[in-house]
């Protein structure tokens, strides 16, 4: 059975949140923002990397392994902590973590080991998927639970503008000087090139400490301030059908099951778009320079974040599900595209599935933790652990560009959108029961 009209219709007017969690919210949403810079700094490092350590294409692409790899490996331990401690002492678990892998990156700097750098991203990763872990379903229940998809995605929005910023910030402070080509590194005595070398590597100091310096500020913030424990709810819309409270464990939830599926789709396309987009424009419009493709690449990001807010504010009016399906829509159409059209159409259609890509990460999440109860750390960390899709796809795109072309190569993120769509047509439903058979509604708040 379905619910009925007046029901999804108080289900998308609900309030954003309440205004006891007015505070809570603000500064966890600010935690969005902050994480980004930490992520999308990577694309920063990569060229810097390469440039004080002699890396090649391969060597260079450890930075993403190891930041994916911390991810993934601490995203089941954060869930399963925080089911004993809560969510205040797990984002302050990742805010601390945050903060000592960017301090690593002096000890890194002054050595002047790669390997160093790779450990310091790997501890800052897990403090990250600590933050995921806590933040994301703890924005889902700081408010009504009908609007928990439209308050995930506003929160969200603050990571897109992170991502804007980052290359921004990166380009000033972490980008300085002129970088040697080969040749004139080879012009150079050894002493000269190890010299160059450490200046290169020791760029990064400064850009990680005051990172380090605004974690270690809101772990401090985070630490007095009051974070209500709020219970996770297992809720119920609509009179003709309930839902039925979580058994048993957690991979028994179909549609959390489903949900980590297209986590790791959507990732996969997402990271493996945005990765190809440069490339993609060289490939298609002969002559065009990486600087001027850079500039797509860009709108593209902007995309993003528009769409983030703009998501956002529709979801006042639309059905998250709905949503979903109409931007996977819209990113199965543009994907088209870019197979089929030439010139500079598919530039375009590449640089729109940016907007389309924004709401999919956290409507997919909040879809897929609805109604776990007591499972939903357990859940959220499954679903963490998803983003291990943006080190796999990328890479199978990556040989078929090798094998054919790089045009041919979105058809990986095509089979991505179909699953999805799945999922936001029908996948997520969580199981239902007739009425009349127990279900468990509503919420606790306790203190922290």
């Amino acid at each position: 059975m379905v619910a009925s009209s007046s029901a999804r219709q108080t289900a998308i007017s609900a309030p954003l949140t309440e205004r006891r969690f007015l505070v809570p919210l603000a500064l966890i949403t600010s935690l969005f923002f902050l994480w980004a810079l930490g992520v999308n700094l990577n694309d920063i490092l990569i060229p810097r990397m390469k440039q004080a350590f002699g890396l090649n294409d391969f060597q260079s692409s450890f930075i993403q392994v190891a930041f994916f790899g911390g991810y993934f490996l601490a995203a089941f331990p954060a869930g399963w902590l925080m089911e004993r401690l809560g969510y205040k002492k797990g984002i302050l678990t990742g805010l601390l973590l945050c903060a000592t892998g960017a301090l690593l990156f002096l000890p890194a700097s002054m050595i002047g080991l790669y390997r160093f750098f790779l450990v310091a991203l790997f501890v800052m990763a897990c403090g990250q998927s600590f933050l995921e872990v806590a933040s994301n379903p703890y924005v889902t229940i700081l408010g009504p639970p009908d609007s928990s998809e439209r308050r995930l995605n506003f929160a969200q929005s603050f990571n897109a503008v992170g991502a804007v910023a980052a290359p921004l910030i990166g380009a000033v402070f972490i980008l300085t000087g002129v970088p040697r080509t080969p040749a004139q590194l080879g012009a150079l005595s050894a002493v000269q090139v190890q010299v160059y070398r450490a200046g290169v590597a020791s760029s990064v100091k400064l850009p990680y400490l005051v990172i380090a310096g605004i974690f270690i500020f809101m772990a401090v913030l985070i630490a007095v301030v009051h974070l209500p424990d709020v219970a996770e709810r297992t809720a119920c819309s609509g009179h003709e059908a309930v839902i039925q409270p979580p058994r048993g464990s957690v991979f028994a939830q179909a549609h959390l099951v489903k949900g980590v599926a297209a986590q790791f789709f959507y990732v996969g396309a997402q990271v493996g778009v945005a990765s190809f987009v440069i490339r993609f424009a060289q490939h298609t419009v002969p002559g065009m320079t990486a600087r001027l493709a850079a500039y797509y690449l860009l709108g593209h990001q902007i995309g993003f974040m528009v769409g983030r807010f703009a998501g956002s504010a529709m979801m006042k009016r639309i059905a998250a599900p709905r949503l979903l399906a109409v931007f996977t829509g819209g990113s199965l159409i543009c994907v088209t595209v870019a197979l089929l059209a030439r010139g500079i159409v598919p530039v375009w259609a590449v640089v729109l599935i940016g907007f389309f890509h924004s709401i999919m990460f956290p409507t997919i999440f909040a879809l897929s933790i609805k109604n776990l109860g007591p499972l939903t750390k357990r859940g959220s960390s499954l679903l963490v652990m998803a983003i291990i899709g943006g080190a796999i796809f990328p890479a199978i795109m990556g040989r078929i560009s090798d094998a054919s072309s790089i045009q041919v190569a979105f058809l990986v993120p095509l089979v991505c959108y179909v699953y999805i769509l799945y999922f936001a047509v029908s996948g997520y439903k969580p199981k239902s029961v007739p009425t009349g058979e127990p279900a468990m509604v509503g919420a606790g708040v306790q203190g922290s």
